[in-house]
């Protein structure tokens, strides 16, 4: 049997880890994918690629013939989250879950369409769909759930903006990051609900199926209010916003319209939009992609 390949986009995320368990887990993965394609009756079609940054997706046939998605998360907190988010919502909303393997950490995920996401829609249609499919995946977390709060998720950035907001350039969008700041300390302090959320639900995120229209997948589960896993779809297809005519008028009927639609207040989705386009700008920055920085923190000035 062939090696299996592992794609070069999860080999350079991860290769210049330091020798650990992820490092072993990296090292070890093309023999624990045949290991599991055998202990599952599997047969491998191919590994998706380029793939992305926190697991390995291999497309396969199940021993009866029925496609499926076998993943195998970087080992860690957020692998466990992903089986326990995926487990609870049971198929509703998103890609269900076939079988899961605590040893590997592999899961066996319902199959969709990885070529036909949200962003393949055009705007107003795919916002549309998108509001249609979140709305179902904010239920009350299970009981004794490992999901981290969005406090606690942000506490974890408060210092990284700091650190960045400081740093080069974007000393000139500092005070877009006080901001940010002030707001990542207020917005949680009396939210309004706590529901599991999806954490990283954007148009790319949701994939055409054949058991619904649309599904969620790759989720980064986390616990809190509605308006901050909205907050990440606002920011959906920035660049072409700023390309367009009137864009921070744009950018305010986006917010306006979604939290609208989703019965979501509208200052909250503004202040957690603007948080959350400050910090994806200065990871970008701090990355060396200034343009993309640049067009987030316009963004965000534009709320």
């Amino acid at each position: 049997m062939a090696r299996v390949p592992v794609p070069k986009r999860l080999l350079d995320a991860l290769s210049d880890d330091p020798p650990g368990a992820v490092r072993s887990w990296l090292d070890a993965l093309p023999e624990t994918v045949e290991r599991q394609l055998a202990a599952w009756e599997l047969t491998l079609e191919r590994v998706s690629t380029p793939g992305g940054r926190r697991g390995l997706v291999a497309l396969v046939r199940q021993a009866d013939g029925t496609p499926a998605a076998l993943k195998f998360p970087v080992p860690g907190p957020d692998a466990e989250c992903e089986r326990a988010a995926l487990a609870h919502w049971d198929g509703w909303g998103a890609a269900q879950l076939l079988r899961a393997d605590p040893d590997t950490g592999a899961l066996l995920i319902e199959r969709l369409h990885g070529t036909v996401s949200l962003r393949s829609l055009p705007e107003a249609k795919a916002l549309l769909e998108a509001a249609g499919t979140v709305r179902r995946l904010w239920v009350a977390p299970p009981e004794g759930h490992p999901f981290a709060s969005i406090n606690g998720r942000t506490e974890e950035d408060r210092e990284v903006l700091r650190m960045l907001g400081a740093g080069g350039w974007t000393a000139e969008a500092r005070p877009l990051t006080e901001e940010a700041l002030e707001l990542r300390e207020a917005l949680p302090a009396e939210p309004p609900e706590e529901v599991l959320l999806h954490g990283d639900f954007r148009q790319g995120k949701v994939l055409a199926g054949e058991r619904a229209p649309w599904l969620a997948v790759g989720p980064a589960p986390i616990v809190g209010e509605r308006a901050y896993d909205l907050a990440r779809l606002v920011l959906d297809r920035y660049e072409d916003l700023a390309a367009g005519p009137g864009p921070a008028a744009a950018a305010r009927r986006r917010v306006a319209k979604l939290a609208d639609s989703l019965d979501v207040d509208r200052d909250r989705l503004r202040g957690w939009s603007l948080y959350r386009a400050v910090e994806a700008g200065l990871r970008h920055a701090a990355a060396g992609d200034r343009r993309r920085a640049e067009l987030l923190l316009e963004f965000a000035g534009w709320l």
